[in-house]
């Protein structure tokens, strides 16, 4: 009886591999089948998501996806403005100071605040960038200047071009009034004037009077 346990327990003992280390040997206990395929079946899934995503096809990379989602939702936003805005005197003139356009504007603030807070300060006063609030610019002569800078760059670099960045051109445009509407306010730590001294902005276009019909 004891010679039939002896060999029960010997079927049940667990293999061991035929290597050791240190004079301590492993179990042969290999990894489950289901284990080994998913993993393979991960392997193989990487390939052909880098295949298919990372391969610079247009329109296929998550940021490409992205940004089409951008430009659909910025085109919906911007749907009641009737089109695209013009980067001109008139146009920026009329979103910086017109206060029926404040809702505009808090767009520009919104792009400002989190791409050019970083260099030019949270108020505009300066940083790494010049003061945005006081008469001097470097690259600005008028108020269009402003979308040209923001577009094409400065500085060689120093001032990138934000141009391709915005996911629509009224970004461009609303930012620029934003920044023009920054022009005389007080920050709470101003940077030294730098460039030259420059006019006021033109004033913002009369509205057409209405006109009513005469009594006869």
């Amino acid at each position: 009886m004891s010679h039939a346990v002896d060999q029960n327990l010997d079927v049940n003992e667990p293999k061991l591999t035929d290597h050791s280390y240190d004079g301590i040997q492993e179990y042969d206990n290999p990894m489950p089948g289901w284990w080994v395929w998913l993993f393979v079946g991960t392997v193989v899934f990487s390939a052909v998501y880098w295949l298919y995503f990372e391969t610079g096809v247009p329109e296929r990379s998550i940021f490409d996806q992205y940004t089409a989602h951008q430009t659909q939702v910025m085109t919906q936003r911007f749907g009641e403005l009737g089109g695209d805005l013009t980067p001109n005197a008139d146009t920026l003139v009329k979103y910086s100071s017109d206060p029926k356009e404040a809702k505009w504007l808090a767009v520009g603030k919104s792009t400002y605040q989190a791409n050019c807070a970083s260099c030019h300060g949270i108020d505009g006063g300066g940083g790494i960038g010049p003061n945005l609030t006081d008469d001097h610019w470097k690259n600005v002569r008028n108020i269009e200047d402003i979308a040209t800078v923001i577009k094409n760059g400065a500085n060689n670099g120093a001032m990138p071009a934000w141009g391709t960045r915005f996911n629509h051109p009224n970004v461009l445009v609303l930012t620029s009034a934003y920044i023009a509407s920054m022009r005389g306010t007080k920050p709470s730590n101003p940077k030294a004037p730098e460039g030259s001294v420059i006019g006021p902005w033109a004033a913002a276009p009369a509205a057409p009077a209405s006109t009513s019909p005469s009594a006869n």
